[in-house]
């Protein structure tokens, strides 16, 4: 008979206090590892106006060589109160050898990414490799996204966007720090 809730026999990075040992393959992303929360600006040519953000990031692990990758954002108002949510994704990035990145992005509006790149002194760089859409989304053509973390424990996001018969351009930046 199925128990839809048996002893986990495996370690996992939900539970904090059995998270493994990280992978040595994620040794260029160990940094990353957490929650980080901030605010950016965003625009694009087929936006009327540039906007205001928030935004969640969490890295995790189960110690394989994987980060598991979300994010979340809240469009914000003049006063920077939450208006709404607005994006949201998830995925999951896997190292390679020699800081090469495969990363596998998924968004509930119907976009799919596959991107790849590398990570090196503290910065991730990620190109579109290709891009699968569900029938009804945006058309999306390729993104460039650049994460840096900073010596102050910052995390600069930076997404460049070609959309909508739009050319490759920036999008989205954030500042984000880390949580607790």
């Amino acid at each position: 008979m199925f128990d839809p809730a048996p002893e986990h026999p495996y370690p996992d990075a939900d539970r904090p206090d059995e998270v493994p040992a990280p992978h040595a393959l994620l040794e260029p992303v160990l940094g990353l590892l957490g929650s980080w929360y901030g605010r950016g600006q965003g625009g694009y040519p087929t936006l009327t106006e540039e906007f205001a953000y928030a935004q969640e990031v969490t890295f995790s692990h189960d110690g394989r060589p994987f980060l598991r990758y979300e994010a979340r954002a809240w469009l914000l108002d003049a006063d920077e109160a939450p208006l709404r949510p607005s994006a949201r994704e998830s995925g999951w990035w896997r190292l390679q050898p020699d800081g090469r990145v495969e990363a596998l992005i998924t968004q509930p509006t119907g976009i799919a990414e596959i991107m790849v790149g590398r990570a090196t002194d503290n910065t991730v760089d990620l190109s579109t490799h290709e891009v699968a859409l569900a029938p009804t989304a945006k058309k999306v053509s390729a993104t460039r996204r650049h994460y840096t973390l900073t010596d102050d424990d910052t995390l600069t996001f930076v997404h460049d966007l070609e959309a909508v018969g739009q050319p490759l351009q920036h999008h989205l930046s954030a500042r984000l720090r880390r949580k607790g």
